[in-house]
């Protein structure tokens, strides 16, 4: 027994082993360093091997597993039981000076360290990865080789390491088991259940310090503040866009190979990703669960409401920095834009048509095919788009919703309405660059126009 007064310690009685001099501050952890190390290599050079024959079947070999008898770890390797057991008993712990971090080994503190200092040593000579370790570099390189050693034996995935496979391998038992004290939800690994907890606590721990922005993951705010610095690392290597995420870069290729992988089992709709199938569905089902507080408006998705609730506030939050314009949406203004730089990324392949988006050109594209797909069930009226279909339909229902508050004329459409109040105010926008004619409407100023002519 030996006594020990390092670090201004009380003193302690230490045990040390006679086959490899490691020091114990227990017996009992001294029996089981025995137990487990050199025992089995004992074991080991005692036994005698025996040859087997070819025709005989091989045992599969089991997978030994080492408890701890202080706490419920468990693991294959002996090493690393061998170290969990130094960790209850250690003398000397190492501490992090920045966070709770804690090692009985002073090489993983320094490689912890590195975390907080930004130290990336070992990097990919290929592309611009960098790492702490030369581990996580030796797994990153994998990416290159193309290199997957695990592979299942049920399906054909394969990856990188093993702990992969096996958080893949609960896809196929259907085994959850983590699940959430508070309510239903269950989960494959224990990470994921621990970021499910803090929505039930509210707690967001990461912070954008340049906006009100606060999220659960330290990745998740990585990938914000790349909106501030305007950072798009991936792009397409077929047409000009640039994203943030990868997995948003995988989505839009799917626009170029034309794949639709999710599809609807009511109707022939497909799409490119889940949550667009999981909004549709909610047309089959008449599910509306966002509704407005001041109308009767209601609708699939939150995003819609939120747009809506601009038409009773007035709000116009974007705006044109060459004319006037102001909108509610910034795809509105986006789509405004254009007009100003000519832009008309869309083409007919017939004629010589251009438009600013894909949706006008799809409606043109009627006009050569002759297709008519919205009819009237009344009369014989058939239409190119639902909008005029609807128009129609107040002519048989006599609807009338737009009126003038100063004399007793109402009409379908709102545009008709504005014609109309031009009367009241004496107002004549149209003017011939000719002669000193004046008039109310585009149409009659284009009748006026052939005098001279």
């Amino acid at each position: 027994m030996l006594t020990n007064n390092t670090s201004g310690a009380s003193t302690k009685y230490i045990f040390e082993c006679d086959g490899c001099s490691k020091k114990f501050s227990t017996k009992d952890i001294l029996a089981k360093h025995i137990s487990y190390s050199h025992k089995t290599q004992k074991n080991q050079k005692n036994t005698t091997a025996v040859r087997t024959p070819v025709e005989q079947t091989p045992v599969p070999q089991l997978t030994e597993i080492f408890n701890c008898d202080i706490c419920e770890f468990k693991t294959s390797q002996k090493r690393c039981i061998l170290a969990h057991l130094n960790a209850h008993v250690a003398e000397q712990v190492y501490c992090c000076n920045n966070c709770d971090y804690k090692s009985i080994r002073k090489d993983n503190l320094q490689t912890h360290m590195k975390i907080h200092t930004g130290e990336k040593p070992f990097s990919c000579n290929i592309c611009e990865y960098k790492c702490i370790t030369k581990n996580d570099l030796q797994r990153h390189m994998k990416i290159h080789t193309g290199e997957k050693p695990y592979s299942c034996n049920i399906c054909e995935y394969k990856c990188i390491q093993k702990r992969y496979l096996q958080k893949h391998m609960i896809i196929h038992t259907g085994e959850k088991p983590f699940s959430c004290n508070i309510c239903e939800y269950k989960y494959f690994t224990k990470s994921v259940l621990q970021r499910h907890m803090k929505i039930h606590t509210g707690e967001k721990p990461f912070s954008c310090n340049i906006c009100e922005y606060k999220c659960i993951e330290k990745s998740k705010l990585q990938m914000h503040m790349k909106i501030h610095t305007g950072e798009k690392p991936f792009s397409c290597n077929i047409c000009e866009y640039k994203c943030i995420t990868k997995s948003d870069l995988q989505t839009h290729m799917k626009i170029h190979t034309g794949e639709k992988p999710f599809s609807c089992n009511i109707c022939e709709y497909k799409c490119i990703q889940k949550s667009d199938l999981q909004r549709h569905m909610k047309i089959h089902t008449g599910e509306k669960p966002f509704s407005c507080n001041i109308c009767e408006y209601k609708c699939i998705e939150k995003r819609y409401l939120q747009k809506h609730m601009i038409i009773h506030t007035g709000e116009k939050p974007f705006s044109c920095n060459i004319c006037e314009y102001k909108c509610i949406t910034k795809s509105d203004l986006q789509r405004h834009m254009k007009i100003h730089t000519g832009e008309k990324p869309f083409s007919c392949n017939i004629c010589e048509y251009k438009c600013i988006e894909k949706r006008y050109l799809q409606k043109h594209m009627i006009i050569h095919t002759g297709e008519k797909p919205f009819s009237c069930n009344i009369c014989e009226y058939k239409c190119i788009r639902k909008s005029d279909l609807q128009r129609h339909m107040k002519i048989h229902t006599g609807e009338k919703p737009f009126s003038c508050n100063i004399c007793e004329y109402k009409c379908i459409e709102k545009r008709y309405l504005q014609k109309h109040m031009i009367i009241h105010t004496g107002e004549k926008p149209f003017s011939c660059n000719i002669c000193e004619y004046k008039c109310i409407t585009k149409s009659s100023l284009q009748t006026h126009m052939k005098t001279h002519t």
